[in-house]
């Protein structure tokens, strides 16, 4: 082990992908109440690909290592901690510093990982999966026999949303292109394609009464068809803005547009709510409450994927150094799951 070095991701700036440089140092030591994570497999998210265009609402300066998550094993324990964590297998939600071989990371953040599940398989799983997870239980609180539409369903979190939507018993309406819709309808959902002009109108047709969630990742202008799709009493979740994606300008614009809209709607007295979804809500407030809740949503999500109510979706596992390549495969729109890094 002694041989081994650090290998980490910077991203310099506003760069294309070949743009992104790979970086060789010491290993770091872990501190008092740390650990030290040897990396097994993180991945490319959609926040990267903001990221890169200096377009994510809360990134930090340049240079800085990106990597939302990572699941990886315990190397070392700083002072404090559990020594017996060494040698397991955990999985971490970062928002930056994934993509590299060995992690610091608090102990209070690592969640285990179960005997069953691969580290690539888990990596799929760790933001899409508490993402889609809070968002159907906790904030639209999804249950049996509803309707629910999901953009996206063959995207990262809409392929994992889908399938917890259908765990449920919830009837769920998928958009997608075309060439996702056997598999869509395999699953149990119903599939519009979102390329064939009027996806609202053909979603009110399918749910003439209105729907009791739609989960929009698109944002932009959309976000209204979304809204009026809703039943009384229903809920839109908010949680992305796709549709923005290669604007120029500030990134905080597209959010503070909708988190304006979502506020108006949600003064309206017709019983339906408008959530913008934030991953991280509360962190900054109640740091203990936030790594509880990550825990059992995470360790939720790890077993309906035991239990086979979600798939691992893992669209291709590149090495660490052809970040460039998966950076430009994962933002190609043509792959089906989580482009995986491995050291």
């Amino acid at each position: 082990m002694s041989g081994e070095g650090l290998v980490e991701v910077v991203l310099p700036g506003k760069v294309e992908p070949e743009g992104l440089q790979i970086r060789s140092g010491a290993v770091p030591v872990a501190g008092p109440g740390q650990v030290l994570i040897r990396m097994e497999a993180t991945g490319v998210s959609f926040a990267e690909q903001q990221m890169r265009r200096g377009r994510y609402y809360d990134q930090p300066p340049f240079p800085f290592v990106p990597g939302y998550d990572l699941v990886g094993t315990v190397q070392a324990t700083g002072a404090g901690v559990d020594p017996a964590l060494a040698g397991t297998r955990v999985a971490v939600l970062l928002r930056v510093g994934g993509w590299a071989s060995h992690v610091l990371v608090d102990a209070a953040d690592v969640v285990p990982v179960p005997e069953g599940i691969g580290a690539a398989e888990a990596e799929t799983l760790v933001v899409n999966g508490v993402t889609a997870w809070r968002m159907l239980h906790r904030t639209a609180r999804v249950r049996a026999g509803q309707t629910v539409v999901v953009l996206g369903a063959n995207g990262g979190v809409g392929s994992v949303l889908v399938q917890l939507a259908r765990a449920a018993g919830a009837r769920v309406i998928g958009t997608a292109s075309a060439r996702h819709h056997d598999a869509l309808r395999d699953q149990g959902v119903v599939p519009v394609d979102y390329r064939a002009g009027d996806v609202a109108a053909r979603i009110r047709a399918l749910a003439p009464g209105g729907v009791d969630a739609v989960f929009d990742h698109v944002g932009g202008t959309g976000i209204v068809d979304s809204w009026r799709l809703l039943a009384p009493g229903g809920t839109l979740v908010s949680y992305g803005s796709a549709a923005t994606r290669d604007d120029e300008g500030s990134g905080q614009w597209p959010v503070l547009r909708l988190l304006g809209r979502v506020w108006l709607w949600n003064a309206l007295p017709n019983g339906r709510r408008a959530y913008f979804f934030n991953l991280w809500a509360g962190r900054a407030l109640a740091k203990d409450r936030f790594r509880a809740r990550l825990r059992a949503d995470l360790t939720e999500v790890f077993a309906a994927y035991l239990r086979g109510d979600v798939t691992a979706r893992i669209a291709a596992r590149l090495p660490l150094g052809d970040i460039a390549e998966a950076l430009r495969l994962a933002e190609s729109g043509t792959v089906a799951g989580k482009v995986v890094l491995e050291p």
